[in-house]
């Protein structure tokens, strides 16, 4: 090839890669990758370079701190682990739009190809797996990365239709009417200390609750007010026959969901595994932070079984 031809050649490939978005590092030294409508979102990764893969997701107004404790141990264990702050939490960029469940699940994408995370196990919290759920439905080309999920204490409806009976919504956890989810929503910072307290067992500690709630309240109320009314609406129930990797369920006597709505999407995934945590073992909405050791154990066993 004479030279002016190879020097346009490699003109066009820097070009390319210039155009194309990496993880590029955050002015507060974290490292962030920028979604496609230009959101940093702040993510870390932690052991072995090569380990197997796992991502953890956390719920709604949850800050990926929150997972220390499973980042310790299985960046320990081997794996290799990465984390991220949704948009508006922990200390990815807050803007103002995007709230909506849709264009978190496009967030994790974006993630997912610019971190080229493949063989992956992903365990999602709460209204992370509502993430993965709508991730699923709409980016069916992407699933090829995704080797297991893990779906820890998330209703597939959360709010009751008018005309269900009590046992309809308790068999689907349905915890919301639509006038309790809009009151909520709408005195979201009077509300937000119960509700975060309900999210542990009663022998929580202070500096534990504390320390979630200031979390928590790193999302601005009216961004979160938002994304949980987008949330709670969903209705997931047609998507989780057509989850097609292996997946395990996780839920908890204790937990705001009752563990009959978290068993029965076990129930509708084909294949999938369930695993509920019992009052005895601190199960409630937040059995990862209160019972480390069981809740790692457990998603360990998972993740390396044949």
């Amino acid at each position: 090839m004479k030279l002016p031809g190879l020097l346009l050649l490699l003109t066009s490939a820097l070009q390319l890669i210039a155009a194309s978005p990496m993880p590029q590092p955050a002015a507060g030294g974290g490292t962030f990758v920028k979604t496609s409508d230009g959101v940093r979102l702040q993510y870390t990764q932690s052991g072995p370079a090569k380990g197997q893969q796992i991502l953890f997701i956390t719920g709604w107004r949850q800050a990926a701190s929150e997972w220390r404790k499973q980042v310790d141990y299985f960046s320990s264990a081997g794996f290799r682990v990465t984390t991220y702050d949704m948009r508006g939490h922990g200390e990815s960029e807050e803007p103002d739009f995007g709230y909506r469940i849709s264009r978190f699940a496009a967030d994790l994408d974006d993630l997912l190809a610019q971190l080229d995370l493949n063989k992956l196990t992903i365990v999602s919290h709460s209204m992370g797996c509502s993430v993965v759920w709508s991730w699923w439905d709409q980016f069916p080309e992407s699933r090829r990365r995704i080797d297991k999920l893990v779906l820890d204490d998330q209703s597939a409806v959360m709010v009751r239709h008018p005309n269900w009976t009590d046992a309809q919504a308790t068999q689907l956890a349905a915890i919301f009417t639509p006038d309790s989810l809009y009151a909520l929503a709408d005195d979201m910072a009077a509300q937000l200390p119960g509700l975060v307290r309900g999210f542990f067992s009663p022998s929580v500690s202070e500096s534990d609750f504390q320390f979630v709630l200031s979390e928590n309240r790193k999302m601005t109320d009216a961004h979160a007010s938002a994304l949980l009314i987008d949330h709670a609406f969903k209705d997931w129930r047609d998507v989780l026959p057509r989850i097609t990797v292996k997946t395990l369920v996780i839920g908890g006597e204790l937990s705001l969901f009752p563990p009959a709505g978290v068993q029965w999407v076990a129930s509708q995934i084909p294949g999938a595994k369930e695993f509920t945590f019992t009052a005895a073992e601190k199960g409630s909405h937040f059995a990862f932070w209160e019972n480390p050791d069981k809740f790692n154990s457990v998603v360990k066993n998972f993740i390396t079984s044949r």
